[in-house]
């Protein structure tokens, strides 16, 4: 990674990261002025605090293990850590939802080395006015961000890593009309002006066109000309939804998508990403979880291993399946 985006990325994190600490560790002990008649000044708590925070702190294992099993088999244990972090501040017409989500997997079986299951940081925010207090539909400014922790590989292949850190990363930007209900369970958000900014800070992956980046150019005997750019911006049209419910008692069903599509490149050609949930719930702290995640992006190409070699093929639906026992603690 060249010197100029590592100061990017160090600039933005002192800018931003400092605030969204302050952000979700607000109305953790929220506060109210009061003078009094003699002038002078003093702090109390705040039980009317316009601020409503949500922790979840989880961890989610599965795991099978063969002792003289006739019938054969591989011994494994996964595990997965994951946590949420909401901050909703609600005033008269205004709101402003924060909401952090991290996620991070490994696995480990017999004969083979620790792989990484699972791997995303996301945070979104969304800042909304609506015209009077009784309605649901707010005009709204919404911001999400997305990337990685670590480096991601097309196992078996450990030499050649098809990810890393900022390498992608996702910024989504935009100006719409958002319909949520109170409990914030249901969601529907409307943008014709969102931004999707595509950053690939990895010289390497940028070279190889990685995510829908312009691709290095060479000559005929393999020579560097020019670098692949390392960002592409895209103006298209977003819609999300969220919805959440308990169907049954004990069984909570949560799904969440997000349906963009660009202006100028292919337009009508749709990026899609569906997380579907159910949580089952066994205790206040002891949950199973069973999910499946779908994700189309006509950007991110697939690849396979051919003949001891890794191959970029098109683009491939990607999906995704849980199913574990976790333990979770709200706060």
């Amino acid at each position: 990674m060249s010197s100029k985006y590592k100061k990017m990325i160090t600039k933005a994190l002192f800018l931003y990261l400092p605030f969204f600490v302050l952000l979700f560790s607000a109305n953790m002990f929220p506060q109210k002025i009061i003078t009094t008649l003699g002038g002078s000044r003093k702090v109390e708590l705040d039980t009317l605090s316009h601020w409503v925070k949500k922790n979840r702190i989880g961890f989610d294992i599965s795991e099978i293990a063969f002792v003289n099993w006739n019938a054969g088999g591989n011994s494994s244990v996964s595990g997965l850590i994951k946590a949420r972090f909401n901050r909703t501040y609600t005033k008269d017409k205004y709101s402003w939802t924060n909401e952090l989500i991290v996620r991070y997997g490994l696995n480990k079986q017999d004969g083979i080395e620790l792989r990484k299951t699972e791997d995303a940081m996301q945070l979104n925010s969304t800042l909304g006015y609506r015209k009077d207090t009784l309605s649901n539909w707010y005009h709204t400014a919404k911001f999400n961000f997305w990337t990685q922790f670590t480096d991601g590989f097309a196992y078996p292949n450990k030499e050649m890593s098809i990810s890393r850190p900022f390498a992608p990363a996702y910024i989504f930007l935009g100006i719409g009309a958002e319909y949520a209900t109170k409990d914030k369970h249901k969601l529907l958000y409307l943008s014709p002006f969102t931004s999707k900014t595509t950053m690939v800070l990895d010289q390497i992956l940028a070279n190889q066109g990685s995510f829908g980046v312009k691709k290095a150019i060479y000559d005929l005997n393999r020579n560097l000309i020019a670098e692949g750019e390392k960002s592409k911006v895209e103006l298209g049209f977003l819609l999300t939804g969220f919805y959440k419910k308990e169907i049954v008692k004990n069984i909570i069903i949560e799904n969440r998508i997000s349906l963009y599509s660009d202006y100028i490149n292919k337009f009508g050609n749709i990026d899609v990403d569906n997380d579907l949930s159910l949580e089952l719930v066994v205790n206040e702290h002891v949950k199973t979880n069973i999910g499946i995640h779908i994700i189309y992006d006509d950007d991110i190409k697939a690849k396979e291993e051919v003949n001891g070699e890794q191959v970029t093929v098109g683009p491939k639906l990607q999906l995704k399946q849980v199913l574990g026992l976790g333990i979770v603690y709200d706060f």
